[in-house]
């Protein structure tokens, strides 16, 4: 199948296809004489594996691991539920940092008269820069 078709059939986008094959993600594809890309369904698996993994947040550097866990039958489950807990903790902290920003704008939104004044909280905490407490480390 085609690079559009292949787009269609695992739900990621020809472009992002061409870029999982340029970072090594998805072996190159086949080409035909007139230098088209072919897929075959197992190319199509992958994507859809890529496309699922992508989803749950995983980056690409993450993607590459589980991918080499996915195709290897002899892997131990332990080293994919490590990889997992990893990226919990990740989502976690990714959390937390999001509830501390929500925090923060509510706090401005609170003290902000949201009349027709010009003063205006939300814009004087940002000035300030408490936003800042959410970077990551």
């Amino acid at each position: 199948m085609n690079i559009g078709q292949a787009a269609k059939s695992s739900g990621i986008s020809a472009k992002m296809i061409r870029y999982y094959e340029s970072i090594g993600l998805l072996n190159n594809a086949q080409r035909t004489d007139a230098g088209y890309r072919v897929y075959s369904e197992a190319d199509v698996k992958t994507l859809s594996f890529l496309r699922h993994a992508r989803d749950l947040g995983f980056s690409s550097e993450q993607m590459k691991e589980l991918l080499g866990l996915w195709k290897n039958t002899d892997r131990q489950s332990a080293e994919v539920k490590q990889l997992a807990l990893k990226h919990i903790e990740t989502l976690n902290q990714k959390i937390a940092d999001l509830q501390a920003m929500v925090q923060i704008l509510q706090n401005s939104v609170d003290g902000c008269a949201g009349n027709e004044q010009a003063e205006c909280n939300i814009l004087n905490q940002i000035e300030k820069g408490v936003v800042n407490c959410c970077q990551h480390k």
